[in-house]
Formats: structure tokens, C-alpha cells, sequence
């Protein structure tokens, strides 16, 4: 039985949530708060196996709460949103800075068309949400210490000309990805393409929140795009994105992998192909192994790749079945995955 803290201010959202939680046999609400101050001492008290948690809520909101459970009582958080926005979406991505795994947007209302497939949701990311084994949190200063500490790359740096970077993400993606773009430079001499595995709807949202860390230019791949140095495109919902000769973006609506749709390994296999050694691929934290195999395509193609270390990694399922495979040249924390790709994008430009 996973146990569920429900922490939401409207008592008609919260019972709401409750509702759905307790429909399954697997989980069972064991409290509720209001505010982040109620949440803080359920944690202490009932030691959930999950959270679910609003953002916007008097005395302490869900940035703050989120913290302050994550640096005193680690447990998984999911943000559970009723933003609609990109905007406000992009607001709620900071709770991801402060140690939340997932961010999925509240369940529509019983009898909209779309309830079953909300609820559903709901349900499924609790459940994957409970298996991860979070780590307390410490302040910024302590971490950039610990990164200071990390293992440099594995081998030596390659010599071929980089054309363009393919980067793969799951649960714990977000914030590596707000680390490695906000690192580089104005002007990075190749475009970036990104899949990460996200709720539908939070896309737009997403690239917003990126762009405030970034001075690169952060767009939701249109299909049929021109690919630009120095620009990222971020898969949108429900399409394969891959790449054409031409370098261009190929959206398409292939068949699923593995449920994933964008997936990585669509994506790596693409690159692979197109691009051969003048790509550099990156897998980083997630669950599951979607990107494995197409990274190892891309580096038996010859192309640069690189997998998340375990220290940094949230999940390490993705970067482990790479490096299970022989798939990663470099294993690196994301700070140091920004350096290598500002290093290697310039060599033949």
C-alpha cells in the first residue's frame, strides 16, 4: 500500500484528489494539508510514501514547502497544477528546482470527457513517483562544493566537427536541463534538440521556463523548422521529432515506444542517421530505458556521447542501461556536460 499526503488549500480540489487517489486499491491517502506549513508536520508525523502538492497556498506556498521537505524529510513530490498558461506553467517548474520530481496538471472534472484519462494519470505517476529513492536536498552553496568533486570525463576529446546536439530526458530531466542550457554560451555554434518525457500540455510551459535561465533561443519544434545554431527545439506533445538531411525538424505521428511519444530513441536514431560522428548525444537522469539503444547507435555511428552520472542523476535507469551498453563515452554530471559541449561545438567552426 503507497501511502499519499495530499496537500492542496480548496477543500473542493483537495477532496477531489482524494477521491481519485482512494479509487485505486494500491494507494490510500493517509492526510491532507492546506499550506506548506500543515504539510511540513504531516511529513514529520505520517512519513508518507508520496506527496502531492499544490503550488499556490497561503502562509507557505509550494515552492518553499517543497524545499524545506526535501532538506529535512525527503520524499517524492508531485506537483500536481491547475495553471493553464505558459506562464504560469513555467512558474510551476521552479518547484523542480527545489527537489520536486514530476509536475502534472490536475485531473479534469468528473464527467469532462477527458476525466478517466486525467485520473489515470494521476494514479500512474504517484505510483512511479513512490519507487524513487529521493536524497536530501542541500543548499546551493554545498552542492556546487560536491560538483566541484565530480569525475571528469572518461576518455579524451574526440577531434571530428560537431553539427548539432541531441539531448534525452525522463523524470529528474528539468533542472539538469535548466543547468546545461543556462551554461552555455550566447552564440554555441550548433542547434540543440531535446526530447523529454513530459505530462501533455506543460510542453509550452516548459520551453518558457527554460528560456528564463538561458540565453539561448528556446522553441517548441515546429514541424518542418529550419535547425539554427545556437537555437533549442524542444520536442512538442505527441509526436515523434526527429531530423532530415536537409536540417530540418521531422515531426511525425509514428506509433508509440515503449507508451513514448516523443521518445529519445526515435530521436537518437534519427541523428544517427543524419548526422553520424558529427553529433554529440546526451541521456540523461529518467526511468526506464527509452535512448539506450539509440545512443549506442550514435556512438557505433561515431558520434560524441555522453550519460548522467549516478551522484546527480534523479532516476538512474536511462543513463545505467547506456552505460550497461557500452553506449557513453563520457559519464558526467550536467554542469560538466555543458562544458564538454562548449568545448567540442567549436572545433570546425
Amino acid at each position: 500500500m503507497i501511502k499519499v499526503l495530499v496537500v492542496e488549500d480548496l477543500p473542493v480540489v483537495q477532496e477531489f484528489l482524494v477521491h481519485i487517489l482512494n479509487s485505486d486499491p494500491d494507494l490510500r491517502v493517509i492526510g491532507t494539508a492546506k499550506d506548506g506549513e500543515e504539510a511540513l508536520e504531516a511529513v514529520k508525523s505520517k512519513k508518507p510514501d508520496v506527496i502531492t502538492m499544490d503550488i499556490h497556498m497561503p502562509k507557505m506556498d509550494g515552492f518553499e514547502a517543497s524545499q524545506k521537505i526535501m532538506e529535512s524529510y525527503p520524499t517524492p513530490i508531485v506537483i500536481v497544477s491547475g495553471s493553464s498558461s505558459a506562464a504560469e506553467v513555467a512558474n510551476t517548474f521552479h518547484a523542480l528546482e527545489a527537489g520536486a520530481l514530476s509536475v502534472i496538471p490536475r485531473p479534469k472534472g468528473i464527467g469532462h470527457p477527458e476525466y478517466e484519462t486525467t485520473a489515470r494519470e494521476l494514479i500512474q505517476t504517484v505510483k512511479l513517483m513512490s519507487e524513487v529513492k529521493v536524497v536530501r536536498r542541500w543548499p546551493r552553496s554545498i552542492k556546487q562544493r560536491q560538483a566541484s568533486l565530480a569525475p571528469k570525463a572518461t576518455t579524451g576529446t574526440p577531434a571530428q566537427e560537431i553539427r548539432i546536439v541531441a539531448i534525452g530526458a525522463s523524470t529528474g530531466g528539468p533542472p539538469a536541463l535548466q543547468t546545461i542550457l543556462s551554461q552555455l554560451p550566447i552564440g554555441f555554434a550548433v542547434p540543440i534538440v531535446i526530447v523529454q518525457h513530459m505530462a501533455s500540455g506543460f510542453i509550452e510551459g516548459f520551453a518558457e521556463w527554460l528560456a528564463q535561465s538561458s540565453g539561448l533561443p528556446i522553441h517548441v519544434a515546429p514541424h518542418g523548422e529550419h535547425l539554427q545554431p545556437g537555437h533549442v527545439y524542444v520536442a512538442p506533445d505527441g509526436f515523434q521529432m526527429g531530423v532530415a538531411v536537409c536540417e530540418r525538424v521531422m515531426l511525425t505521428k509514428s506509433e508509440a515506444e515503449n507508451g513514448l511519444r516523443p521518445a529519445v530513441g526515435y530521436l537518437f536514431r534519427s541523428v544517427a542517421d543524419v548526422y553520424g560522428r558529427n553529433a554529440i548525444g546526451v541521456l540523461l537522469t529518467g526511468m526506464g530505458k527509452d535512448g539506450a539503444e539509440g545512443l549506442k547507435l550514435m556512438r557505433e555511428k561515431g558520434a560524441v556521447t555522453v550519460a548522467q552520472d549516478k551522484q546527480t542523476s534523479v532516476v538512474y535507469g536511462m543513463p545505467k542501461e547506456a552505460l550497461e551498453l557500452d553506449a557513453a563515452a563520457y559519464v558526467l554530471p550536467p554542469d560538466r556536460i555543458a562544458d564538454l559541449l562548449t568545448s567540442l561545438a567549436k572545433k570546425g567552426r
